[in-house]
């Protein structure tokens, strides 16, 4: 586990912002194995990940101010100077923005890319029942995708969390299901989380290319959820 911090000298005791990481072996795709567990890498197991899952800003009067992509970056420069074995940054992300998109939609005309079927299918009463969230999990993992990867706000991505880390170069690896299990992560996401990746070759190049008209990089595992054709 490592935690770092951007303080000032006017604030010598409390952190601008901070952000939590854990060293892991591979993605993770539950937030409960990184907050609730104790590692269980071992030593012949080493550590070749650093996983962002907190970043908080600490100071109310300071919202707005974007102090988490500075902090990103020097984290991984630090982490690459110390531990050798660690190749890979990533995010577990929430997608705090994913329900209220989908009410949206479903409140609207049935869009084109949902079969009559589907659309039917997501008027149902679903959501408080896990045996039906998961029997609608292929529907529901594409849709997410797509929400992440087409669905813009003025050219930028919908998502609050995906244009942060979108804007500061990263791409989308993974969506996992059943991720947060918790009432805030069943009400915002139905319990679905993404793992954000930061390549440092890649970084500037995602940078530009999303700026400049909004291309989102993506794994090509998000890819084909977003091209998923299991329609009635």
């Amino acid at each position: 586990r490592r935690c770092f911090s951007f303080f000032h000298p006017a604030l010598p005791d409390e952190p601008l912002i901070f952000v939590e990481v854990a060293l892991t072996r591979g993605l993770i795709g539950q937030i409960e194995m990184l907050i609730l567990k104790e590692s269980e890498t071992t030593r012949e197991e080493k550590p070749d990940t650093a996983i962002f899952y907190s970043i908080s800003n600490c100071q109310t009067g300071l919202e707005g101010i974007s102090f988490g992509n500075f902090l990103i970056k020097q984290v991984v420069d630090t982490i690459k100077g110390e531990l050798h074995d660690i190749k890979q940054f990533a995010t577990l992300s929430p997608i705090p923005g994913f329900c209220e998109w989908l009410d949206d939609l479903l409140g609207q005309r049935q869009p084109d890319f949902m079969s009559a079927k589907e659309f039917d299918l997501l008027q149902s009463e679903w959501r408080g029942n896990k045996l039906e969230r998961q029997r609608l999990k292929p529907l529901l993992m594409r849709l997410c995708a797509g929400y992440l990867i087409q669905t813009k706000h003025k050219g930028l991505a919908f998502d609050p969390v995906a244009k942060f880390h979108l804007g500061n170069g990263a791409s989308v690896e993974r969506i996992n299901w059943a991720a947060d299990q918790s009432p805030k992560g069943i009400e915002q996401s139905l319990g679905m989380m993404v793992n954000y990746v930061y390549d440092s070759e890649r970084i500037i190049s995602n940078h530009e290319i999303y700026v400049r008209n909004g291309s989102v990089s993506a794994s090509k595992e998000v890819l084909q959820l977003v091209k998923g054709k299991d329609r009635g």
